[in-house]
């Protein structure tokens, strides 16, 4: 797969403040420099047709900063355009100086009719008004360069969706034309008896290196009957191999009652293993579900919590998140660590028990199904508070920015889906850049 490439476009014309131009042009070559990697920059600013033409005929970019260094005419964004559909930054400079006399870039003049251009071709742009010195410039550079990336990276992958959703459960049932056209996923499709027989087919042996590693992110396995630590380590090898032999990005994965009443273990724990191995795992076949982790799991470089709303505590302002054992073990407290125990509901483990570690920003998240089949994001802003496990199996307290009752009364009315992504850190603004480049409806709470 080739490499991710940003590139750097620098239009005007000649006939500016050549020198007030050329200091803002040498500011953001700088940095671009070091913000991001792969960007293609031109050696001098873009001041007539057949330079940024010159320029065009060199690159082939997946994301565009589309800067005008001074006014330039539609025509050049009509260029860019005619060559490239990928999304972009369309940035304006401000005036360097306001003298009562000359205009020395007229920058947003040029961004305006680039603007009006790219909205009539359909190439999607956010906008940037600022100096490459200005703290927010690099701000909405970083969220919307990320959000491009993921963007590229979903074009490559495959996500497996392991046996059907329960009954009652559709929300997270995905159809592979609906990911394929809405987020240019590939989906996989296997039946859970298929990865059932699998780990059956593991010895004791096979099975020792995924105990050992098990081992060591979770405390008290001993503790669980050995069979099932056993089937529990049988299934995970299985679950590593089907992920490493079909090269998946993320899975969603039936759970009850097929891995209590066939199998006799719960899937929860390996699910759990899989997220601390960068493979976004959902339970309870949520499709939506784990493509949600897998864009929070890019964006941050870390697991992400799928959970339900469970708990509202309006003297806090927090929503309590919950799961019943599924959470990646490095988002457990310091001080308990990922504990195992036994499924809350049917008394078979493992599972996983713990609280999540606090977080000073984190951002809710989910892709939610509309009725009329287009989708639309999920958006909250807030805080994973130092809170214990509050129920069996694992969860996090996030203190939200807004009013945490009005949030649930409106969600619900709303009609999205029960499981959210807790991401940890604040990526809302690349989300909301992400969700603008897929055509998403923003429902910012």
């Amino acid at each position: 797969m080739a490499e991710f490439q940003i590139a750097y476009l620098p239009i005007g014309v000649p006939t500016f403040d050549l020198e007030s131009a050329g200091k803002e042009f040498i500011k953001t070559k700088g940095l671009l420099e070091r913000i991001a990697d792969c960007v293609k920059m031109p050696d001098e600013m873009l001041l007539t047709m057949d330079k940024l033409n010159a320029f065009l005929d060199e690159i082939a970019p997946d994301f565009m900063i589309l800067q005008n260094v001074t006014f330039a005419n539609a025509a050049y964004a009509g260029e860019i355009a005619k060559r490239f559909s990928c999304p972009m930054v369309l940035w304006t400079l401000p005036e360097p100086v306001l003298d009562g006399t000359r205009l020395r870039l007229n920058s947003l003049t040029g961004a305006y009719s680039a603007a009006n251009m790219l909205r009539n071709m359909g190439v999607f742009f956010t906008s940037l008004l600022g100096s490459p010195d200005e703290e927010h410039v690099q701000g909405i550079l970083c969220s919307a360069i990320g959000a491009a990336k993921v963007l590229w990276q979903m074009r490559g992958i495959k996500i497996a969706s392991i046996g059907h959703t329960p009954e009652g459960f559709s929300f997270g049932r995905a159809l592979d034309m609906e990911l394929l056209k809405n987020f240019h996923v590939t989906l996989e499709t296997v039946e859970v008896r298929e990865l059932m027989e699998k780990a059956r087919t593991f010895s004791e042996q096979d099975a020792e290196k995924y105990m050992k590693t098990a081992e060591e992110r979770i405390c008290g396995l001993d503790l669980i009957p050995a069979h099932n630590r056993l089937d529990f380590a049988r299934l995970y090898g299985a679950y590593v191999n089907y992920v490493q032999e079909h090269e998946i990005s993320a899975l969603s994965s039936r759970c009850w009652p097929d891995f209590f009443v066939s199998y006799g273990t719960p899937v929860c724990a390996v699910l759990g293993m899989l997220n601390d191995l960068g493979v976004a795992a959902a339970c309870e076949a949520d499709t939506y579900g784990a493509l949600s982790m897998y864009i929070g799991q890019q964006l941050s470089k870390t697991p992400v919590f799928l959970g339900d709303p469970v708990s509202v505590n309006p003297e806090e302002n927090t929503i309590t998140y919950w799961h019943c054992g599924t959470a990646a073990c490095s988002l457990a407290r310091e001080d308990t660590k990922a504990a195992a125990g036994v499924h809350c509901n049917r008394n078979i483990g493992p599972t996983l028990e713990f609280g999540c570690r606090p977080c000073q920003n984190v951002t809710v998240f989910r892709i939610g199904r509309k009725p009329d089949g287009k989708f639309r994001f999920f958006l909250l802003e807030g805080e994973a508070l130092d809170k214990p496990q509050q129920f069996y199996g694992t969860s996090v307290v996030v203190k939200v920015q807004s009013q945490a009752v009005q949030v649930i009364n409106d969600s619900v009315e709303a009609g999205f889906e029960p499981h959210f992504c807790v991401i940890y850190g604040d990526y809302s603004q690349a989300l909301e850049i992400l969700g603008g480049m897929l055509g998403m409806e923003i429902c910012k709470y």
